[in-house]
Parts: C-alpha cells; structure tokens; sequence
C-alpha cells in the first residue's frame, strides 16, 4: 500500500507528463478500513517541475562509509558496498537532469505486505514485515518514450543506500560495484505486452544497478543468480514488480488508455442486474451491488449472488446442502446438478488496471468468488506470483489469494427471470 503522506513530491505540473501506475496486487480498488486515509493501493508516476534523477560520477575505496564526504553530506547521493570491517568502496551519484527518481519506501511511497483473501471493511492484520525498508526506485527518462527503469534499494532521507558487510555485492568484469537487497526485488515482464493474448514471462532478480540475473536458490542466499545480458530492467506494461511481502503491478500510460473506466465497469454491472438473474431455487432476484456499496454490505444480503465454485451456477444465500465429509474445508452441493464443491459469494472485481480486456464480468476466481472478464480470470490463472522463500502460485488479483491448483476459474452460469 502507498502512503500518501508526501504527494506533494510527486504533484503534476500544468500540463503534467504522466509516466504510469503502479497498482498493488490484493485490495480491488480499495483499502481496507484500518488504512483508509492515510494509504492508496495505487500510485501514479508524473512527470516533476524539476528533474530529481541521479547517475554515478565517481568511485572512491576507504576504510568506513563514515570516512566519505559524500556520506556525511545530506545533498549528495551515494552507494556504500561494504566488503570487509576496513574496505568500503563508496559510490557517488550526480544530478541527472534527464531523468525522474521515484522510491518505494519511505521517500515517495510506502508499501506495506499484502494479507491475502482480505476482504473490503475489514481491519488490517498487524505482521511482521518482510519488506525491505527502502525496498527499490524507478527512474523514469524525462523525454519521449519516457522509459521506466527498475533498480533494487532507495536512497535513504540522507540520501544514501548501504549494503552491509552481509549483503550479496560483488565486483563486476568492467570494474563497477553491484549487490542485491536482502529479500530481493524480482520482476516479471510479461509476453506480448498486457493483452489478451500475453503469457507469463520468466521472474528475473534486479540489483541495485539495474543489471538482470537469474533467481538466487532462496530469498535471501548469499549466492547472486546468473547475469542474463539479453535482457533489462525497463519496465513494460503489465510488468510485475514483487518486494517479499506485496507484488505491485506496473501499467504504462499508454496501456491505461485502453483499460476499462470505472464508468465502463459499472455498465457492465448494471447491464447484469438489467437481465434480472435469479436464484434458480428461491426464484429471488440477484443483483451485484455498486462499487461503492459493495465494501460495507454483508455478503449474506438477501440480493447477494453466491455460485457454487464446481459447477457455476449462481444462486442466492441459503444454508443447507453441506457436505463436509466430502472434502477440506466448507463444501456445498448444487441443488441443480448435485456437484460438491465451494459456495462463496460474488464480488465484482472494480479495480481497472488488473482487467486485460473490456470484456463482460463472466467468470469468478477459484476459491475468492471475485468476479471479472474470461480473458483476465484466464490470464492471472497462469501467473506464478512468489510466495515466501522460493515458492510461485497463481492468486487472484483483486484479494492475493492463491488460486485452486485443480480449478484457478469458474464460467458463471446465471438463470434468467421466469416471467
């Protein structure tokens, strides 16, 4: 999650230049009730009044980071590799005017960890973060194409980033420093950009220099990966970005554009409820309801669409057909086609940047029952996103819930009216 306390660093100018968002995967829009006000699951990248980027100028080996100038200085940026208890080899960072330096923790934006199948109106969990303070930064070019690039760690509020005598770092063949951050900070660029038709592209690990290697055996192995030299840490649309605790999701402006608006979504709602589906049992009629309402009502409202995660079919709330002898955790039969399988409620998925096309609302995420088009419940379904240490499994989007290994989607199937 963003916090908002310093937007004034990041406040467009008149005309302002906007470079992307970055979205974080697990709050559908919204945050929940312990957070709201003072953090956003979303934040957007503008172009500054003034160019804050910064690239190295100088290199110089003492004995302690405290014996830099640059260090001790609040308006100079520096890099500090500790090789041994008398060997530092600082690096220091010039104003770069072509360039625009944003940072995740706690400079720009704080990103918290992400509590999976969180539901809108609850209270947060308080956890032990796994996130790196200073966890990375994006420098944006200031001139068109406005390519963005990803680099481990941030400069801290004097300006500096430390990597201890612990920290993976090493030397590389052209003489410059590199080194990683404790837990990492992976990503993934999609194939074929964020469509309809993209797949999943390979998680790389990105050092604090922006250069791109293959994954260490665990989170925090001493060991780098591989270098992969044919490839970089520019940021594409629909690139992922995983901090070891909360994957945020990177959309280009361009590739905005093309998403669905709030407004289209909510088309799409109303044009649902216009349809009148009912419950094929109790004959009531189910209705999704508004964006808006949705984060304070109960899911056993009596117009609240629930499905049965198995078969599809939607029915209202009702409480038999238990057959828990059947399986783990709750499980239902369908009084339609007699399945046994998950019952949960239905919830619209009303966070645009996750949606890959402008499709209707037809298929629900296995085993959260959050609701969106086939082409982006078919696409997250095939998207290993990092769990814990050295572990990868599909989630849904809208709440981080892992997906069902058998079964990550279900098509809906609605009955219409009767009359």
């Amino acid at each position: 999650m963003f916090s908002s306390s310093q937007e004034e660093h990041c406040a467009p100018s008149k005309d302002p230049v906007k470079y992307g968002e970055l979205v974080v995967l697990g709050y559908n829009g919204c945050l929940p009730n312990g957070d709201r006000g003072r953090r956003k699951s979303r934040f957007a990248l503008f172009k500054r009044t003034k160019a804050n980027g910064v690239k190295p100028s100088s290199v110089h080996i003492l004995n302690t980071p405290q014996d830099s100038k640059a260090v001790n200085s609040k308006g100079q940026h520096s890099i500090s590799y500790t090789l041994s208890r008398n060997h530092t080899v600082v690096v220091e960072y010039s104003h770069d005017k072509d360039t625009d330096m944003f940072q995740v923790n706690p400079i720009d934006f704080v990103v918290t960890d992400t509590i999976a199948g969180s539901q809108e109106g609850e209270e947060t969990p308080i956890t032990q973060s796994t996130i790196s303070r200073f966890a990375c930064r994006v420098v944006c070019e200031r001139n068109p194409p406005y390519t963005a690039r990803i680099y481990a760690a941030g400069f801290d509020s004097s300006k500096n980033i430390f990597l201890g005598e612990k920290a993976a770092k090493w030397k590389n063949p052209d003489g410059h420093m590199d080194g990683l951050t404790t837990n990492g900070v992976l990503v993934m660029h999609p194939k074929g950009g964020f469509t309809e038709e993209s797949k999943p592209g390979v998680w790389r690990e990105i050092s604090v220099c922006g250069d791109v290697y293959t994954l260490r055996e665990t989170r925090s192995a001493q060991t780098p990966g591989k270098l992969v030299e044919i490839e970089s840490n520019i940021l594409q649309d629909g690139s992922l970005v995983d901090l070891c605790g909360a994957t945020l999701l990177w959309r280009t402006a361009e590739g905005l554009f093309h998403t669905p608006t709030q407004k289209h979504l909510e088309a799409l709602r109303q044009e649902i409820n216009a349809a009148r589906p009912q419950c094929p049992v109790g004959l009531n009629t189910l209705a999704f309801p508004s964006m808006q309402r949705s984060r304070a009502l109960s899911s056993h409202e009596d117009k609240q669409p629930w499905v049965y995660l198995a078969c599809g079919h939607v029915h209202g709330y009702h409480n038999w057909g238990h057959r828990s002898e059947q399986g783990p955790g709750p499980q239902r039969e369908c009084p339609m086609c007699r399945m046994v399988g998950p019952y949960v409620p239905l919830w619209l998925g009303c966070e645009p940047a996750f949606y890959v096309d402008t499709g209707a609302p037809t298929h629900a995420f296995v085993p959260c029952g959050h609701v969106c088009s086939e082409k982006s419940v078919k696409y997250w379904s095939e998207i290993p996103l990092p769990h814990g240490t050295h572990a990868f499994h599909a989630a849904c989007p809208f709440c981080a819930t892992q997906l069902s290994i058998n079964q990550g989607c279900s098509k809906l199937i609605f009955q219409g009216p009767v009359d």
